[in-house]
């Protein structure tokens, strides 16, 4: 995890250092998803064009779903920063 923060750093840096391992760790378990779909897809469909066809269609999928979870963390992030500095 993060290590405390000093006493001048603000709170809202913490928060972001936290999305950001956060958004890591997606990442990494969105790229091991992908492994395992391949991995699957290609025990069971015959053909490969067939086969590329229902990767590519799950790639689009697996990139619309990070981009829309990225821009969620970073409205998180943006009103988390608004919200503490106006306190």
């Amino acid at each position: 995890m993060t290590q405390a923060p000093d006493k001048t750093e603000p709170r809202w840096a913490e928060l972001s250092d936290d999305v950001l391992e956060s958004l890591e760790a997606g990442r990494k378990r969105g790229i091991e998803a992908v492994r395992t779909f391949v991995d699957e897809v290609t025990s069971v469909v015959e053909g490969e064009s067939r086969r590329k066809s229902v990767i590519d269609a799950a790639l689009k999928l697996a990139e619309e779903l990070v981009t829309t979870r990225i821009e969620f963390m970073r409205g998180v992030v943006r009103s988390a920063g608004e919200a503490t500095s106006k306190q």
